[in-house]
């Protein structure tokens, strides 16, 4: 019998159809792994619309503070069982590119800006991408303030006045990215110096260091204290589900973008590069709107959605104007800030709210009966409590930064090595100098009597 050529032809590209079809329909694994420091009410819908979107696939997401996560990632290099590492701060990420710990990709997403401010939305070398946008600032509960009679903070210069002694808390930048970029967002634009006096004064003020980010908003939203040095999202969500809280950027501040990154070596690429996309897609950037989330999208076209009074800094351009900030010179000395922030506020708070205190009562008095020795004795005591160990040029160094191989989760933990020669000089430092503070703030206000 003679085989029809175009016939044959045909039923050949029928019979392919029909093998090429379900390739398509399974061009993703069935499984990905995400290590994230952001809360279930961020991750949970994302998680819910992907695995509806694609069939079959199973996402897992392990919950890590943001340098738990960078440590965990370095720690598992050699044997990689992560896709994607999804968090707030983009020093962060700078620190897993310059481990060589990020995989290159190419987004297909559109619609997106080079740029929000003067700030790149994803990483210029492909290595990891701004999905969302965040700026820091102080959230209060309305209530509160309105029962102890203070007057509403607005700007970081405020939060050192003796009215918000007790009333004030932030987490340890050591165990939160959001609060480390807050911390470096203000040494960057008032400068070493007198930023640290700046953290230093507002710390003096504190209830409480919570150790994890969520542990201030949650704070401020029960009146446990009436004030939060928080990420801006918290305080929007918080608004969406009722909460007596409001919230301001201080002209100190930045907007950057929350990133998103696929790990070096990743077990499930495809099922990652898909995950990128989504939440970089309109319908991911939507998901950001909602009231649980409540989170600045990097589309500008989704702000079309947003409710009313929702900030979108494509159109207010004051949002974050304050600081242009350099995320190469926060990744330079990300761990040294780190630490250095829970061995002198931290594991010293006790100390330096007691010095803090006393310079308070101190200069009170000194307003009633003025001597100039106690005025001069006041000034000596600020210099003790705002004084620093270490130089912004020392911290940047990279073999400085290199002895920092440990997060202390609580102060009984111990460092070993330089780290802890290096921290226990810093904690001597900061005891006598806390306590030496004190001692003048005291004798000045006896001299006041």
């Amino acid at each position: 019998m003679r085989l029809d050529p175009w016939r044959f032809l045909w039923s050949a590209l029928f019979v392919a159809g029909l093998f090429a079809g379900p390739v398509v329909a399974q061009s993703i694994e069935d499984k990905l792994v995400i290590i994230t420091s952001f809360p279930k009410d961020l991750t949970g819908p994302f998680q819910a619309a992907f695995e509806k979107k694609h069939a079959g696939a199973k996402v897992e997401v392990l919950n890590k503070s943001t340098s738990a996560g960078i440590k965990f990632l370095e720690e598992t290099a050699s044997k990689n069982t992560t896709d994607l590492f999804w968090a707030s701060a983009p020093d962060a990420f700078e620190v897993l590119k310059g481990a060589g710990l990020l995989h290159k990709y190419s987004t297909k997403a559109k619609g997106i800006p080079e740029k929000i401010g003067s700030y790149p939305i994803h990483d210029p070398d492909g290595l990891y991408f701004g999905f969302a946008a965040s700026g820091y600032g102080i959230m209060w509960n309305t209530r509160y303030v309105q029962a102890k009679g203070l007057p509403v903070a607005k700007e970081w210069d405020d939060l050192k006045k003796p009215v918000y002694f007790g009333h004030v808390a932030m987490s340890a930048p050591s165990r939160s990215g959001t609060t480390h970029l807050t911390v470096e967002t203000i040494l960057q634009g008032e400068g070493w110096d007198k930023g640290w006096a700046t953290l230093k004064d507002i710390s003096g003020n504190f209830k409480t260091v919570t150790e994890r980010s969520f542990g201030v908003p949650d704070g401020v939203n029960s009146g446990d204290f009436g004030f939060g040095i928080v990420i801006d999202f918290f305080a929007f969500s918080s608004q969406a589900s009722g909460f007596p809280v409001d919230f301001v950027y201080p002209k100190v501040t930045s907007v950057v973008p929350a990133n998103i990154g696929i790990v070096k070596n990743a077990p499930h690429p495809k099922a990652a590069e898909a995950f990128v996309e989504f939440v970089l897609s309109p319908e991911g950037q939507e998901i950001l709107l909602d009231p649980k989330i409540r989170r600045l999208p990097v589309n500008p076209a989704t702000y079309s959605k947003a409710p009313q009074g929702f900030p979108n800094p494509f159109q207010d351009k004051s949002i974050g104007a304050g600081v242009k900030f350099d995320a190469k010179l926060s990744e330079q000395r990300y761990r040294a800030v780190s630490a250095l922030f829970d061995v002198v506020v931290t594991y010293r708070h006790e100390d330096l709210a007691k010095a803090t205190k006393a310079i308070h009562d101190a200069e009170a008095a000194l307003a009633k009966k003025p001597n100039a020795e106690g005025a001069k004795l006041v000034k000596e005591a600020r210099a003790a409590v705002t004084a620093m160990p270490i130089s912004a040029a020392e911290a940047a160094k990279p073999e400085f930064a290199a002895v920092f191989t440990k997060t202390r989760a609580k102060k009984e933990d111990k460092a070993a090595g330089r780290q802890a020669e290096v921290e226990e000089q810093w904690d001597s430092f900061a005891k006598k100098n806390y306590a030496d503070a004190k001692e003048k703030a005291d004798k000045a206000r006896s001299l006041a009597k």
